[in-house]
């Protein structure tokens, strides 16, 4: 800019020089008529009547050599040649034929008259000019700048205004968040409490009735032994009696018989008195007649009829239960025949029950016909190669909370067993799975064990094995062999529970419906976890350490028969994208969800049924109205109980197949009339149950037809409600 102020100032003076020449010359032609009235100014302007000065005009002409002649209206104009004006045009912007008005104010007298010589702009003057202009400039920059300051400082301040209010939020959300969780732990702490409480209430209650079942039992027997002692004392005192009886009888009749002895002495020989053969024919002597046979042996008689009678009816009896046997009924064993079987054991039937006797060594058993066999609750360490070589049709063992360990159990100790299906050894010392089981084992439960490894031949001709439960162990990626399973053809449903497991093992076999990770350390799922597993029905992964970013997108969502994922309590913050497209059960509690992204259920056939999201930490905004898009008709059970709502999420009201809603336990302070229930869709209504106790809702103020599409108004649960 100022250059170009520099060059045309230049321009200015050569033009003004060149008129001075030309008004010089034109004024030796002039009659030398005196110029009078007109005055010049201190500052070398032309003043006018009214003493003001006249501003020169420039105007372009198109080329110097061309001449102008000088009209009425050409008092105070400077030519420019139009040619140097061209030549900086795309400097200066210069347009052609635009008339400019000067006003000069430096000491230079120019006179309006052209005639008159125009004396030239000094340097000072331009130099003048050019300070104002550089100072107008820097004036405008500073006024600039100083605008941009303020503008910057009000910036900054409401930044610094927002922060501080943003963090304030953020203090009171954390601090909201940590009463939440110390809320929902202290809840979950007493639940756990009440659950543990319940199962020791139930434990006691279980085994007291068992000892009451037992008490009974024994009491039951003890009365029936007495009632049976009380028989035989009775039977025996009226033996006693008859013979008490018999013994007077024979005594009168001994009397009798003595006074009647001369008489009829052949009447002591009779032998049908005493039911005894007739003597032999011998000669008599004289001093047998007079001696009376004696009373005792009648009681004798008396005595063994009566046992033979109740031999008889033993026999009976024993033949009628043999009977009862052979058409299929209940008996029971003799108990005179037990097949080795030690106290504190009981048979009946087939089965074999140890339980709690305190053995210390597997009992010798010789009952072939024998099914089942439980030890659980023993001291058992060991079992010896012949352990079941008395008892080798046995279908079902159980010997859960022993003391098993993997050296004691003899490598051939199942080989007998042709017919075992179901074999239980939770809560022992094995490290190893045992070798040589029954290929007939359809049922194998080793948990709460000592699992160290499962190798590569572990389930070794297993090929009928349809359950497989190995949890609480010490298992782990690292030392379960990709092959393991391979064997294990029929294997439909698979606990790896309270283990080690960072990732999804690998090798599982394509014929898996269930899938049980509980309680593991897994933290991602890759996209070839489910790859072999295309019939994979259920997939719990409770308690792991989960997030949305460490779920492969392609893992699940190809799947046509993965229809329930259990995600409780692992490290969520969203609700996964990409999920089965056939899924219908979703559970999610005990996460730490803030927003259900729109469109998540929209790509589902036929839709998500059940949906639990209770103790998370959706609030106002982390439910979108596109949310629930998808399951909109299919949805049948939806819990949000225990979040941050404050508001009745959006798209519920147009559930038509919703039977139980909760929203309990959040921050929700109203109920408009069409937030539920779809006025124009209430007849079609099937909501059977919804919860909205602890919240801030005045149930005064909520309008009847906000529940009129419940069936029944005692399901709709308001109270209590917790005080503003």
């Amino acid at each position: 800019m100022r250059w170009w102020l520099a060059v045309a100032s230049l321009w200015l003076l050569v033009l003004l020089t060149i008129r001075d020449a030309e008004a010089r010359n034109r004024s030796h032609n002039q009659d030398g008529e005196t110029r009078k009235g007109k005055k010049k100014d201190g500052q070398g302007h032309r003043r006018t009547r009214a003493g003001h000065s006249k501003p020169y005009k420039i105007r372009l002409i198109p080329d110097p050599r061309i001449p102008v002649e000088p009209g009425e209206n050409q008092g105070n104009i400077l030519f420019l040649p139009y040619r140097s004006v061209q030549e900086q045009k795309s400097s200066y912007n210069v347009i052609p034929d635009l008339d400019l008005s000067l006003d000069f104010s430096g000491d230079s007298s120019v006179s309006s008259d052209p005639s008159e010589p125009v004396r030239p702009l000094t340097q000072e003057e331009i130099q003048r000019i050019l300070w104002r202009e550089e100072e107008e400039h820097r004036e405008e920059e500073e006024r600039q700048r100083k605008k941009d300051e303020a503008r910057k400082k009000r910036r900054k301040q409401r930044k610094e205004q927002t922060e501080k209010q943003r963090k304030i939020v953020e203090e009171r959300r954390q601090e909201e968040e940590e009463a939440l969780r110390e809320q929902v732990a202290k809840e979950e702490e007493e639940l756990r409490k009440e659950l543990e409480e319940e199962r020791r209430r139930q434990e006691e209650e279980d085994r007291k009735q068992k000892e009451e079942a037992e008490r009974e039992a024994r009491e039951k027997e003890r009365k029936l032994e007495e009632e049976r002692r009380e028989q035989e004392d009775n039977e025996r005192e009226e033996l006693l009696a008859l013979a008490e009886k018999e013994q007077e009888r024979q005594e009168e009749a001994e009397e009798e018989r003595q006074e009647e002895a001369e008489e009829e002495e052949e009447v002591w020989l009779r032998g049908d008195v005493f039911k005894m053969l007739p003597e032999p024919e011998e000669p008599e002597e004289p001093d047998l007649v007079s001696v009376p046979i004696p009373g005792p042996p009648v009681v004798t008689v008396e005595l063994k009829e009566l046992e033979t009678e109740l031999e008889v009816e033993e026999a009976e009896e024993v033949e009628e239960a043999v009977e009862v046997e052979e058409e299929g009924e209940e008996r029971e064993v003799v108990a005179g025949d037990r097949g080795g079987l030690p106290p504190g054991c009981d048979i009946s039937d087939v089965t074999v029950t140890c339980e709690n006797a305190k053995l210390t060594h597997f009992p010798p058993l010789s009952i072939p016909e024998l099914k089942s066999l439980s030890l659980e609750g023993n001291n058992i360490s060991g079992i010896p190669a012949e352990a079941f070589n008395g008892i080798p049709n046995l279908e079902w063992i159980n010997l859960k909370k022993n003391k098993l360990t993997s050296a004691g159990i003899d490598a051939n100790a199942f080989k007998v067993l042709k017919m075992l299906t179901r074999l239980y050894l939770d809560g022992n010392l094995l490290e190893t799975i045992p070798s040589h089981l029954p290929t007939a084992l359809q049922e194998l439960k080793i948990n709460e064990n000592r699992l160290r490894g499962i190798e590569e031949n572990s389930f070794q001709d297993l090929r009928n094995l349809v359950i497989l439960e190995l949890e609480g162990n010490l298992l782990s990626e690292g030392n379960l062999s990709p092959l393991a399973f391979t064997p294990l053809i029929q294997l439909s449903y698979l606990r790896l529970g309270r283990n080690y497991f960072r990732t999804i093992p690998q090798g599982l076999p394509s014929s898996l419906l269930e899938l049980y990770l509980e309680n593991n350390l897994i933290e991602e799922i890759s996209e070839t976890a489910f790859n072999q597993t295309s019939s994979l029905n259920v997939v719990s992964l409770r308690h792991n350490r989960l997030d949305e970013t460490r779920i492969a997108p392609m893992a699940w969502i190809n799947h046509r028969n993965l229809e329930s994922i259990d995600l409780s309590h692992n490290e969520l913050y969203l609700v996964p994208s990409y999920l089965p497209r056939s899924l219908l059960h979703l559970v999610l509690v005990g996460n730490k969800i803030e927003r259900i992204p729109g469109y998540v259920f929209a790509h589902m056939a036929p839709g998500l049924e059940y949906l639990y999201l209770s103790f998370n930490k959706l609030d106002g905004e982390g439910v979108e109205p596109e949310s629930f898009f998808g399951s909109y008709h299919s949805m049948v059970e939806l819990c949000l109980d225990h979040n941050q709502l404050i508001t009745v999420p959006s798209g519920i009201n147009e559930m038509t197949n919703l039977h139980f809603l909760r929203l309990n336990n959040n921050m929700i302070r109203s109920i408009p009339d069409e937030s539920i229930c779809d006025l124009s869709h209430s007849g079609d209504s099937t909501l059977m149950a919804l919860r909205l106790e602890n919240n801030y809702i005045d149930p005064q103020k909520v309008s009847p037809s906000a529940f009129s599409c419940v069936l029944a108004s005692s399901s709709v649960v308001l109270k209590p409600q917790k005080t503003k």
